[in-house]
């Protein structure tokens, strides 16, 4: 999974603004910019910061437990939208994380991956989902709604 540099900052315990420094400097792990933007891998949960060899090891948090936000695609609602006017249907994308909210539209502004678990499906019976590491999803959806 890859995070930015805002969410890399929050993992380290350090200021966004080191964070870029450090991936000029190519001390992150498999760190890449993709455009304007940098994707940070995770390794064991959290970015990894090459040492240097001379001057005061840096001090970085270990472990931090991550939320996962998981986008349901309800399909007996869209089924049970066929029959109804446009003013009257349901929204069928459900944004689960510490609540659940409901939308027609979503725009995911964060790195993510679609899942495909036949034999495993999610407590909902969801056997396809996309699945948004640790990020504030909801805030976002609130903003926008």
């Amino acid at each position: 999974m890859y995070i930015n540099t805002t969410q890399a900052a929050s993992y380290l315990g350090i200021s966004p603004r080191r964070v870029r420094k450090l991936l000029e400097e190519k001390r992150i792990k498999g760190a890449y910019k993709c455009g304007y933007f940098w994707l940070i891998p995770l390794y064991n949960g959290i970015p990894q910061v090459i040492a240097k060899k001379h001057g005061q090891k840096g001090t970085w948090k270990r472990s931090r437990k991550t939320q996962k936000t998981v986008i349901h695609i309800n399909r007996n609602k869209i089924a049970a939208n066929r029959n109804k006017s446009p003013e009257a249907r349901e929204p069928v994308i459900a944004v689960k994380g510490k609540k659940n909210t409901y939308v027609n539209q979503l725009e995911i502004p964060c790195p993510c991956r679609i899942i495909y678990q036949p034999d495993k499906p999610l407590s909902c019976s969801a056997t396809v989902w996309i699945e948004v590491l640790d990020y504030d999803l909801e805030n976002t959806l609130a903003m926008t709604i």
